[in-house]
Formats: structure tokens, sequence, C-alpha cells
């Protein structure tokens, strides 16, 4: 079975109102399916890949059987989910390994939803109606309920204050559609913008078949900041909003720039570095961003726009 998905808020990305909504904080984690109906834990990615020996310390949750849950796994740190903590184990495949990354940063399954409860198929009841299931489940080792709140507003405050990565508003009606983008989950995610340089860049397509599959389009950019003592300091790469005429004239502004090395004071990441054409940092563009992550890196940055200028946001620590 797929996950149900979540809506992007249209417009300006405000939240659903009225009695008939209800509010939960979008967890900054990996989205997994629990399944205990056959008496054993079974974990699965929303890729549909088994990652049961990925968390090992999830095994508790078999000592509720004959359920399916959907849920978020997440890291805590700092009493906040880390992505950047969770990401040092999300491909991890080799049980060893996960055993000893388990104990130094254990993870927490919370639970959001419940499909099946004691081998019977509730998807189809309605949402208020499989919370209150989900709550009279009981208690299990790593497992926690993710609290549901009436006022997205407050809630919306709350989450972007302690830097959380949004709000999720779900229709107390709602039943749940496997593997839908529904209306009836609406997403509002946090989201920060600067202005950054481009100190690289590569084509679309390079590393998909070898460097001869690349095209003559934008695939990515590379992205810089100076800090406060001048060094230039690496942000991370951006994959999207260089489709169609922002990435053509983005390409055009960098001919001419090409340098054999980086311009950066950092280190850049192997994957990050490979088929880039450095290039001096004097084109800006305005970027979206999820949050900022250890080292002033920006997870999943967005090109907005191109700037006819590269006055750049200086870097700043998280």
């Amino acid at each position: 079975m797929q996950p149900m998905l979540a809506t992007p808020a249209p417009g300006s990305g405000v939240l659903p109102r009225g009695p008939e909504w209800v509010y939960e904080v979008k967890w900054d984690g990996v989205r997994v399916l629990a399944d205990t109906r056959d008496g054993a834990l079974r974990l699965v990615a929303r890729s549909g890949r088994d990652v049961t020996v990925t968390y090992p310390e999830l095994a508790g949750l078999a000592a509720l059987p004959g359920l399916l849950l959907d849920g978020e796994v997440v890291v805590m740190a700092g009493g906040v989910p880390s992505f950047e903590a969770l990401a040092e184990r999300m491909n991890v495949r080799d049980p060893v390994r996960a055993a000893r990354l388990a104990a130094r940063v254990p993870a927490t399954y919370m639970a959001f939803d419940v499909l099946v409860v004691d081998g019977e198929d509730v998807s189809r009841r309605a949402f208020a109606e499989r919370r209150a299931l989900l709550e009279d489940l009981g208690v299990a080792d790593r497992l926690q309920l993710s609290p549901v709140y009436d006022d997205g507003d407050a809630l919306y405050e709350v989450t972007r204050q302690h830097g959380l990565e949004g709000v999720v508003a779900k229709r107390r009606s709602s039943p749940y559609q496997p593997g839908r983008r529904s209306p009836d989950w609406v997403k509002v995610p946090h989201r920060a913008t600067r202005t950054a340089a481009v100190v690289g860049w590569r084509t679309e397509g390079f590393g998909a078949r070898g460097a001869a599959a690349a095209s003559h389009r934008l695939g990515a950019v590379l992205l810089g900041a100076p800090d406060a003592e001048g060094r230039w300091r690496y942000l991370g790469k951006a994959g999207s909003g260089l489709a169609g005429r922002r990435g053509a004239d983005l390409l055009r502004a960098l001919e001419g720039l090409d340098r054999g090395d980086a311009p950066l004071d950092d280190e850049v990441p192997r994957e990050d570095a490979r088929g880039v054409t450095w290039c001096e940092p004097r084109v800006g563009v305005d970027v979206r961003y999820l949050q900022r992550m250890s080292g002033g890196r920006l997870r999943q940055p967005v090109v907005l726009a191109l700037r006819a200028d590269a006055d750049v946001d200086p870097w700043e620590a998280p």
C-alpha cells in the first residue's frame, strides 16, 4: 500500500480553517508504513522498499500486532527533529552498522494514522474515527503519536518559532486514500529565502548515463556565500527551479565566468562536485529553502530568480 499524500496549500500558503479541520506538525523525517499484521514488524518506505533492518530500535512496535500504521521515522536533536541526523541512517543496510547507529542516534516512530486494526481495514473510515482508534492502541517502545490541534494558526507560529518543518491540516471526515495526493490533507511548510552566488554548475542529464548524456540545459547550480572574514562557504546544490527560461537565462549569465577550481574555502562533497564547471561567484540567485543545516548548508534549495548582480547575503552559522 502506498501512503496518502498531502497537497501544498494554494496561493500564499494559508492553512484551511474551520471546524472540519484539525492540524498536526509536519515532521522532518522519513515516511514509513509500519506493518505488524503477520505478528512481526515490517517497515516499508514510501518507495516500497523494506527498511526494517535500517531501524532496529523500532522492533518494539511488534508488541502491537495486527496493525498497519502510517507515520514518520524521526531522529530528535535538541528537542526537535533533525533531518541531518536521520540522513546518516536512511540508507544503511548492514545490520551491524544499523545497530551501532541506533544506539548512538536512536529513531522514533511518530504515528499519525492507522489503516488496519486487528486485521480489519479501517482506511475508509473518517480520519476522526481512525484517530480515535490510534489513540486506543496502547504503548510500544519508540512509538509516539503525532499530536492533533484545533488551532492551526497558533500551531503554525509555534512550529515556525521552533524551527520545525511546518503544519499539515487534515479534514476530520476524510478517508485514507492510498497513493493519492488528496486535498483533504493540506501541507504548509516553513521555508526561508536568501540570495546566494552561483559558484559552479552542471548540465542536465550529467551522471544519469555518463557525461555523454549531458544536454545544453542547466541541471544544477552550486551555491556559495562569503562569511564575515571574507571566506567563501559552500551552501549546497540546487537542482529545482531551473526549467524553462529561468535556467536558460542563468546559463547565459554564467558564460565566460569559468575557472579551473572551486572559488570556495569549504570542501565540497564529491557527489556534488562531480561534473561541475566551476565559475567566478559573480552571478546571484534568489533561493528558497527549508532550513539551514550544520555548516550553514541549505536543505532543499530552489532557485526562484536570477539577480542582475551578486549582492549575496552573507553566510551565517545555523
